[in-house]
């Protein structure tokens, strides 16, 4: 399974950006995706998850109500469309696969993981 991450970049607060992952060698549909973030000196957090077919998702409590997850099953892509973007969220933004059947917070339900996109919002 190859996972492509893209659409970071520099935002001011208060600004916009949705994140895109493109995923290869797999069943993508079959599969419950995840975003995580690591900002530096600091660990690797849950952002949000979403259900094979999308019906459900989960949030961090410091996204809710600004980023929204959604994904595309025909063209194998899961993105983050992030609203009112604090400095707070400046990280590297990981998608991933989850292979596991746990709750989908923890990092290690995921077996594949993404190269990561850098995400800057200036104040």
């Amino acid at each position: 399974v190859q996972l492509q991450a893209s659409g970071g970049g520099l935002v001011q607060a208060g600004g916009s950006l949705r994140l895109s992952c493109a995923a290869s060698g797999h069943t993508f549909s079959r599969y419950r995706m995840g975003w995580f973030r690591q900002a530096p000196g600091k660990e690797r957090e849950f952002v949000a998850a979403i259900s094979w077919t999308g019906s459900i998702t989960d949030y961090a409590d410091s996204v809710k109500g600004r980023f929204t997850i959604s994904r595309d099953n025909a063209k194998n892509t899961v993105y983050l469309q992030m609203k009112s973007l604090k400095s707070e969220d400046t990280a590297v933004y990981y998608c991933a696969l989850a292979t596991g059947w746990g709750t989908l917070a923890r990092s290690d339900e995921y077996g594949y993981w993404g190269q990561g996109t850098q995400v800057t919002v200036s104040s």
